[in-house]
Order: C-alpha cells, then structure tokens, then sequence
C-alpha cells in the first residue's frame, strides 16, 4: 500500500478568515490556526503532485508551501472561492500543458471565463495552458500511484464533485450525500468533511451534520474543513471526539495509498 500526503492549504469558507471588516472574536484571534484562505488541498506521492481546488489566494498558497510542480488539478465545482485563481496555474504549464478535471458544468465554465488558458498547441508565458478533461460520476483517473474517484454530492440544488483518493475522501461544499455516494465513503483512513457553522445552512453541512456522516461512514479519523468565523479553532477542537480534529491552513497529514 502506497503512501502519499495532503496538505491544506486552505480551510476558510467563500469569505475566507479573518472577513473583511469584521471585528469578531475568531477574526481578531491571536490564534494562527483561525486564519483560514479559501479551501483547497494539495495531494502529493512520491513523484505526482495534484490539487483539488485553486482558490483565490491559490497563488499564495503555492508560494507559502513551496509548490514547484503540478500534474493536474481536480475541481469541486465552478463557484469563485474555488476557481477563481486559475489564471496562476500558468507557472506549472510553461513547459507542457496542464491537466484539469472537473464535472461538464466545470469544464464549460472554464471554457465561458477563461478561453484565453485553453490553447494547449502554443506554450508561452502570461497564460495558463490547459487541457481539460470532463469527469463522469464515479469515474477513476489514475495519476501516478493515486487514483483520484469522482463522488457525487449536492451543494444546495447544485450537483458537485467530492473526491476518493485511496483512502482519503475529500467532501467539501456539501449538502447532501447520495447513498451511492457514501458507500464510496466507507473504508477510508481520513475523511475530510465541510463543517461550515453550528447551526443549518442551504448549501452546506452543518457541525451536526458533518459529525453525521462521520459517524455513519466510520473512517478511522476525519478532518472538518471549510469553516467560516462561527467556529473558533482551539473551542471547536476541545469539543470534539479523540477521532475527528479542526483541519487549519498548512496542515500535513499522512494518507495511505490504494483505493479499496
């Protein structure tokens, strides 16, 4: 069983952390782990190198965790706070176009608001140069020893992609988890959850809800991420049992390899 790591890189919700303006107890806090960029995760092996996301401050995560190579980016879905930093995947496609996947939504909206990367034949700096790639529900796309499984789940009306990679699941921006969905969840070592606030919301779980299909899909430990300026870091992680923690920006986890 291969093993490979993930990084977060961000865990904030669409607004990020501190928000703009506010002078709250979680945006003022002296605690590093209550700053929190926009969601996204760097996955890596030995010799691959993969991110799910590239939010708005994709460019300085990139920078803050030295990453110096890309083999393709998965994506979640279309919304800002997890696409908007596309036009920074041009330092990792200088040489050769870069690989992105993504539901069709995904792929025809990087298609409306960014023609300009789409041009794989003429490789030059000042754009992103893209190969895009339309993932079906549950399709498989092996990148080196990781192979990265596209899981349905409904963000508010919206379907969207959460993702199985070996024995990590990554579910995030999430409302609701169809049954075929959550068998794909079982048999993880990690499982990182959207827990956006305590109490319910349209488009994403809740604390409680998150906890729920923790609890229901068993993995042996699990991470909440996506988080907005209800929950304070150090307050939430003392709340919570042995088996789940509080993911922050620049935590490095190890996952095994192996879809089971």
């Amino acid at each position: 069983m291969t093993a490979f790591s993930l990084t977060f890189l961000g865990t904030g919700t669409s607004h990020g952390i501190p928000v703009i303006g506010c002078a709250c107890s979680v945006c003022t806090s002296s605690d590093e782990r209550d700053t929190r960029m926009r969601s996204s995760v760097l996955v890596e092996d030995e010799q691959h190198a993969i991110v799910i996301d590239t939010g708005p401050e994709f460019r300085l995560q990139a920078l803050k965790h030295r990453i110096t190579r890309l083999d393709a980016v998965f994506y979640t879905h279309d919304h800002a706070d997890h696409i908007n930093g596309i036009d920074d995947l041009r330092s990792f496609s200088e040489q050769s176009p870069l690989r992105v996947y993504g539901s069709k939504r995904v792929v025809e909206t990087i298609r409306v608001r960014f023609p300009y990367a789409l041009d794989a034949d003429v490789v030059a700096g000042g754009r992103p140069h893209l190969l895009l790639t339309v993932m079906k529900p549950y399709e498989t796309v092996t990148m080196g020893t990781m192979k990265v499984t596209a899981l349905p789940i409904l963000h508010g009306r919206d379907e969207i992609f959460s993702y199985r990679i070996g024995s990590l699941g990554y579910v995030t921006d999430c409302s609701e988890v169809p049954q075929k969905s959550v068998e794909y969840l079982r048999g993880l070592d990690t499982l990182v959850v959207d827990a956006l606030r305590r109490f319910p919301h349209p488009t994403h779980f809740s604390l409680f809800e998150a906890l729920g299909l923790i609890n229901h899909v068993g993995p042996k430990q699990a991470y909440l991420t996506h988080l907005c300026h209800d929950l304070a870091h150090q307050k939430l992680e003392e709340e919570l049992p042995p088996h789940v923690h509080v993911a922050y920006d620049g935590l490095v986890i190890p996952i095994g390899g192996g879809n089971e």
